[in-house]
């Protein structure tokens, strides 16, 4: 097996050393090899399971193929890929040009977050989410957890949900959620925030919450993620971007848990606005 990488930005180009290992790779292996190569901009914006699918051939197999061409794994392909193909502009974000000026990189960032919200809007489950509300307002326990740059999303979820007297916890770490998830059961939902769907930690934090009974709400850009799998109710927020951590998906992502909320918060109405203002009574002295 050809020896792993130790960083991604070192070596030759993402489809070069794909090139030189193909003698290296078996039949089966082979084939995705051959595909990537033909279908670059495909692969950026497919899941795994998706290009499995293209090939005809297992996730495994996909996996193989990466690992032995030397890439840590499929996220890492996609993740070089992307720097293969973009322009330098595109690492920093899909639309802008390196020529723009700052009222244009700003028009541009504005307009792909409206298209991202108004595009995950198009694409949402209205019946999935009165479903996910049903299941927030009736549980005994409300737990949100996500890693990395989905961390500021599950404290932005705590900091809306706890304002409703629900019991609701959130957590960043990845013992604490396998640690908390350990003591939960039936009665209780776990929320996962994920963009790419495919990290080790909230996978398997949301594997264990499904073994303990719990239900299962799952936020992501990867609508057929290893995450999803996990899920009993799935929400995705469409981006366009070519990175891999997507600027724009964070919006509708924040946003769909704003929406979660207020439709939460109108059902606890007396609950809701009794807490509001104790809330801002509280902070009030700290104000100028």
């Amino acid at each position: 097996m050809t020896q792993l990488t130790s960083d991604a930005t070192s070596g030759p180009g993402c489809l070069a050393r794909i090139r030189s290992q193909l003698p290296a790779l078996n039949d089966s292996e082979l084939k995705v090899a051959q595909w990537v190569l033909q279908n670059p901009e495909q692969v950026i914006r497919l899941s795994m399971a998706q290009v499995a699918q293209e090939c005809n051939t297992s996730d495994t197999t996909v996996l193989r193929f990466c690992r032995n061409a030397g890439f840590h794994g499929y996220t890492d392909l996609k993740i070089l890929l992307a720097q293969d193909l973009a322009r330098p502009g595109q690492m920093i974000h899909s639309d802008v040009l390196e020529t723009d000026d700052a009222a244009a990189v700003t028009r541009k960032v504005f307009m792909a977050n409206v298209e991202v919200l108004r595009d995950t809007l198009e694409v949402m489950d209205m019946g999935a989410l009165a479903r996910a509300v049903d299941l927030l307002a009736n549980a005994r326990r409300i737990l949100f957890i996500g890693v990395g740059t989905s961390g500021p999303i599950v404290q932005d979820a705590y900091n809306r949900f706890m304002r409703l007297g629900v019991n609701v916890s959130a957590h960043t770490d990845s013992y604490l959620q396998l640690m908390d998830v350990s003591l939960i059961g039936p009665e209780d939902v776990v929320v996962g925030i994920s963009q790419s769907g495919s990290s080790t930690d909230p996978i398997l934090t949301m594997e264990l919450a499904k073994k303990r009974g719990a239900k299962t709400i799952v936020i992501t850009g990867n609508a057929q993620s290893p995450l999803t799998a996990q899920a009993d109710i799935t929400f995705v927020s469409v981006s366009r971007e070519l990175r891999n951590e997507t600027i724009a998906s964070r919006i509708a992502q924040h946003t769909i848990i704003d929406a979660l909320y207020v439709n939460l918060a109108l059902r606890k109405l007396d609950v809701a606005v009794r807490n509001e203002r104790m809330i801002w009574e509280s902070v009030l002295p700290k104000t100028i």
